[in-house]
């Protein structure tokens, strides 16, 4: 159906129109220059079955249908739907701001053929007069209508569009820019932002700050207006760049501070100043992403804490080996990230303390732990290590110490006949039920759920 080649022409509506109110139907006809009528005569080009048609209605459809006339049926949806594709966005949206119409407005986004953009555009406009999402029953509808255009799944989770629960999963899950602008522009969202209450509108806003399709200015924005919570959520966000770390410094306060310590992308300009705060030095000394000039600075007041940094290279644990500094040699047995040749290293340094943590280290060689196995003194280490052949552990469940088979209930690369077999024993089950892996079992291979 093209709308143009109803120019001029006569339409005969049965009943009313859904998507559209009336008012605003009978508007769009007239701009299309399309004339309605309630009769059928010779002149009727288009004949639509609306929305609640009366049984006088139905009949007269019916028999027009079955004398089989020229003019063609189409329900009211598609002709809605090929309407809305003709609106004329900045036309509406100009009549809008200039007549004030809150309920035209309020029809036009309840009404679910129009586009997203011209949707996002008119609710930039809403007037929400003070209130929250969900305060006023306009509002609510409003809330509505947004929440199940762009929340996904929303079919499973219908109940959700009347709930502030809903904006909060919906600003999570979008990756629309465009959407999340919009949302962070809304008044309930900024009068939450000025008077610094409203729990629920704060869940909002701290999903929008941890999600990372939030464009740069609206995370400015935050920085800007919202609270010191928020403004640590976007310091501890991975893709926390260098203008925004220089911000959120700037700004000064305490806690912001520490969470800029732990991004692992800190600017050189930002470690250097932080530094004079000890607790935040070292900090960054066990978090950020280390170059040989940053190591240098770490290491002269920070080796201990430099030596659990995940980033250092193999030649920089050469380096903290060679300190031989026992805190430093302890903090490098539990490092995830720690080399073969470091793992070789520390093992010959012959310390019980730092040969147990090197056991329950899952970067030790899997060679090495299995030589381990021999001595029963490294058991309840070797049950506390993720990486641990299977073979080992499968062995380690025969164990007649309560530590080590405990141990073995939380290990999430136990195997699941280990784990049943735990489970029978009530010092372990509890533990078992909580291992994720074993209810990620429970649930794909005795429920039939998908995990």
């Amino acid at each position: 159906m093209n709308l143009s080649e109803l120019k001029n022409k006569t339409i005969l509506l049965f009943g009313k129109s859904r998507a559209f109110s009336m008012q605003e139907f009978n508007v769009q006809m007239k701009y299309h220059k399309i004339n309605i009528t309630k009769e059928y005569d010779k002149e009727v080009a288009l004949i639509v079955d609306g929305k609640m048609m009366t049984p006088y209605e139905q009949n007269s459809s019916d028999e027009l249908y079955e004398e089989k006339i020229d003019a063609p049926f189409i329900s009211i949806d598609a002709l809605e739907k090929e309407l809305s594709t003709h609106i004329d966005a900045d036309t509406i949206l100009m009549s809008l701001k200039l007549s004030h119409d809150k309920d035209r407005l309020k029809d036009f986004l309840t009404n679910s053929t129009i586009s997203d953009e011209l949707f996002l555009k008119l609710l930039k406009i809403y007037k929400w007069y003070g209130d929250n999402f969900f305060d006023s029953d306009d509002n609510r509808d409003v809330s509505a209508a947004l929440i199940v255009r762009f929340y996904k799944n929303i079919e499973r989770n219908h109940n959700v569009q009347y709930a502030a629960l809903g904006l909060m999963h919906l600003s999570t899950q979008t990756n629309n820019e465009n959407l999340i602008e919009v949302v962070s522009s809304l008044e309930p969202i900024q009068q939450t932002m000025s008077l610094n209450k409203n729990e629920s509108n704060n869940k909002i806003i701290s999903a929008i700050v941890t999600n990372y399709a939030t464009p740069i200015s609206v995370l400015n924005m935050f920085i800007k207006n919202s609270n010191s919570y928020i403004r640590t959520l976007i310091a501890m966000r991975e893709d926390c760049d260098e203008e925004i770390q220089l911000k959120l410094a700037e700004i000064g306060e305490d806690v912001v501070l520490e969470a800029l310590s732990y991004n692992r992308d800190l600017s050189k300009k930002i470690v250097k100043k932080l530094l004079f705060n000890k607790v935040l030095a070292e900090n960054m000394a066990k978090n950020i992403r280390m170059d040989d000039e940053l190591f240098e600075i770490f290491f002269i007041n920070y080796p201990s804490k430099l030596a659990k940094n995940e980033f250092i290279t193999v030649e920089m644990q050469e380096k903290l080996i060679a300190s031989h500094k026992k805190d430093v040699l302890m903090s490098l047995a539990r490092n995830i990230n720690i080399s073969k040749k470091v793992v070789q290293e520390l093992l010959d340094e012959d310390s019980q303390n730092i040969t147990i943590a090197l056991y329950e280290n899952p970067a030790t060689p899997k060679r090495s732990l299995e030589e381990a196995y021999s001595n029963v003194l490294n058991h309840f280490s070797l049950s506390n290590n993720e990486n641990i052949p299977i073979h080992i552990l499968e062995l380690l469940s025969k164990s007649e110490d309560a530590k080590v088979l405990k141990s073995l209930a939380k290990n999430l690369s136990t195997p699941i006949n280990v784990l049943y077999q735990l489970q029978l024993d009530s010092r372990f089950a509890r533990a078992v039920k909580e291992n994720p892996n074993f209810g990620k079992h429970i649930m794909s291979e005795n429920i039939g759920w998908e995990v």
